[in-house]
C-alpha cells in the first residue's frame, strides 16, 4: 500500500521525491563556479558502479514533496536552479519547470537522458551512461555533453556520443573522482590532441563544498 501511495503522489509531477536541496557553487561543466540552488530528486535505475550518491537510487526513501514547497525554497536563494539526481527524468518535470519559470528562475538539468524528455530547460547537460544509453531526443536537446572518464575505453565512448549531439553542444571530459590521479594525465593528452573537448573537474570536491 505504501508503494502504491508513493507513486500516486509523484506520477503527475505535482510532488517529487526530493532527496535534498541546497545553495552552493556549481562544481562541474560549462557553468562551474556560478552560484545555483541544487534540487536533487530521488530515484535512479541507471546503476553506475562509481556513483557518489547511491543513496538517491531508491526513490521511496525520499518522501514526495509538493513542487510549491520546492519552488519556495529555491526562490529564497538564487535565480538559477540545477535539477539533478538520481535521474530526474524518471518523473514528470513540466510542473516543476513551469513553476520555477513563473518565478523568473533559470532552470538547468543534469541527466543521463535515458528517460523521455519532460520539462522546459534553459540548459540541458547530458551525461550518458553505457549501461542505459540516452534516447534520441536527449542528444538533440543537449547543450552540454559530459562524459565521465573511468578508463581508457571511455575516450572511444565519448567520441561515439559526441557524434550524436548538435554541433553547438559543449563537450566535456570529467575524471571519475576515485580515478582522477590516474586518468587526468591521459585526459590532458587527449584534449591537447582533440581540442573540441574541454576538461571538467569536480571543483566543489576540491573546495570541500556540497
Amino acid at each position: 500500500m505504501q508503494k502504491k501511495t508513493f507513486y500516486s503522489e509523484v506520477d503527475t509531477g505535482q510532488s517529487l521525491p526530493l532527496m535534498e536541496a541546497f545553495y552552493t557553487l556549481q562544481g562541474e561543466g560549462y557553468h562551474k563556479g556560478g552560484a545555483a540552488y541544487f534540487i536533487r530528486i530521488g530515484g535512479c535505475d541507471v546503476g553506475c558502479h562509481w556513483c557518489d550518491v547511491k543513496e538517491s537510487w531508491n526513490a521511496e526513501l525520499h518522501p514526495p514533496t509538493p513542487i510549491n514547497t520546492i519552488v519556495d525554497g529555491a526562490k529564497k536563494y538564487s535565480n538559477t536552479v540545477v535539477v539533478t539526481g538520481g535521474e530526474p527524468l524518471m518523473w514528470p518535470m513540466d510542473p516543476l519547470t513551469t513553476a520555477l519559470h513563473k518565478k523568473d528562475i533559470q532552470v538547468h538539468i543534469e541527466t543521463s537522458g535515458a528517460y523521455p524528455l519532460t520539462g522546459d530547460w534553459n540548459w540541458f547537460c547530458l551525461s550518458p551512461k553505457k549501461n542505459k544509453l540516452p534516447l534520441a531526443e536527449a542528444y538533440e536537446r543537449a547543450d552540454e555533453l559530459k562524459i565521465i572518464v573511468y578508463n581508457k575505453d571511455d575516450f572511444k565512448f565519448a567520441e561515439e556520443q559526441a557524434e550524436k549531439v548538435k554541433p553547438t553542444c559543449k563537450l566535456f571530459l570529467q575524471p571519475e573522482w576515485s580515478r582522477r590521479d590516474k586518468m587526468m594525465p591521459l585526459m590532458v593528452d587527449y584534449v591537447l590532441q582533440h581540442p573540441k573537448w574541454k576538461v571538467s573537474l569536480q571543483t566543489h570536491k576540491y573546495l570541500n563544498i556540497p
